[in-house]
């Protein structure tokens, strides 16, 4: 995926302060995003305008998701949250199904499968590292996340589903840690969920969930259901403000929610400059930027925008006392790279952490 934007020229786009590595728990907005949401956070306050052009915005970035993983949109549904999105498919397993998931998973891709046990769901888990000899037979869905936020490992996601198909199990990936900097192959997973308030940059409330054209036929099994049907799903939205009949849009749009309209404002802007520079070249440059960060602390590359490495209290102080924005996992200290980090920020955790 190549843009036409320069990435230098894109970072400039970002206020970033020096020694911000957090994005893999929450991303920055590209200036013509944040002026976007000021502008109506303002309307808003003043009450200048309607809501019908900030709703606009849903579709505009339903379209630039599907451009960033080469779907098409009428496969892709907008929600708020992960867990949401994969409500209606956890409540359409079967009973006594069981569900693979990795032992790290975030919950948001977890808790939507485990809630269901009072009818016989199990939530078996496995290893990352051997994930993939644990898809057996009476495996009905195989649950993962692309990147794991905890320790920025990128998943074998090709091995993965093919396993899973063996099996004939459902695939679901989370590729909230993924999308916006690694290139993802939507076309190999039945559903595939990603929270836009991360790696794209947008503000926490935007989602995103595509269902892979051919799941009916893969899975006819699985009979999903728009537990959340509302107006904003309607075939004419417009037209589907009061009482019956149920007028539902026949694509994944049927599963939308009813939109937190500014979340969607900052979204759209924000994804078109992700695209204007594209995935790969944003790829090549936080990869670049991880690797040397792990070089500089004498372990090896790890080809992931998330990196971590160990820690102690000692070095978590210095890196709070250095104005270093960071996470803490499992007693690693875990830093991001994105479009707007640089090797000032290397340098500065790197100073940090080595005392």
């Amino acid at each position: 995926m190549t843009g036409s934007t320069g990435l230098a020229a894109a970072a400039t786009l970002w206020d970033a302060e020096a020694g911000y590595l957090n994005t893999s728990s929450y991303g920055l907005p590209p200036r013509p995003a944040w002026a976007a949401l000021q502008q109506a956070l303002d309307d808003w306050r003043t009450g200048r305008t309607s809501w019908e052009g900030w709703a606009e915005s849903v579709d505009e970035s339903r379209s630039l998701f599907a451009g960033l993983l080469g779907v098409p949109a009428a496969t892709v549904a907008t929600g708020a949250t992960v867990s949401q999105l994969l409500a209606p498919a956890a409540a359409a397993v079967s009973d006594g199904a069981t569900v693979l998931v990795p032992d790290i998973e975030f919950t948001s891709n977890v808790f939507p499968w485990a809630v269901h046990a009072d009818r016989g769901v199990r939530v078996r888990t496995a290893p990352v590292e051997r994930f993939v000899e644990a898809i057996a037979p009476d495996v009905d869905v195989v649950a993962w996340s692309t990147v794991q936020s905890a320790t920025g490992e990128v998943a074998d996601s090709a091995a993965i589903g093919r396993a899973a198909r063996a099996v004939g199990a459902l695939t679901v990936v989370d590729a909230t840690q993924a999308i916006g900097w690694l290139p993802v192959d939507a076309d190999s997973v039945d559903l595939l969920v990603c929270h836009a308030y991360k790696w794209l940059c947008s503000p926490r409330g935007a989602a995103f969930l595509v269902h892979h054209p051919t799941l009916p036929d893969r899975h006819p099994e699985l009979a999903l259901k728009p537990l959340a049907a509302n107006w904003f799903a309607g075939q004419q939205v417009h037209e589907s403000y009061y009482g019956l009949p149920l007028r539902l849009a026949t694509d994944a749009r049927r599963f939308d929610i009813s939109p937190a309209w500014h979340s969607w404002v900052g979204t759209a802007p924000a994804l078109r400059v992700l695209a204007e520079v594209g995935v790969d070249a944003i790829h090549a440059h936080n990869v670049g930027l991880a690797n040397e960060f792990l070089t500089a602390m004498d372990q090896p590359p790890a080809d992931s925008a998330i990196v971590s490495v160990p820690s102690d209290d000692a070095a978590i102080a210095r890196l709070h006392g250095a104005g270093v924005r960071f996470g803490v996992r499992a007693g690693r200290v875990r830093v991001g790279f994105h479009l707007y980090s640089s090797r000032v920020d290397v340098d500065l955790a790197v100073r940090a952490l080595r005392g």
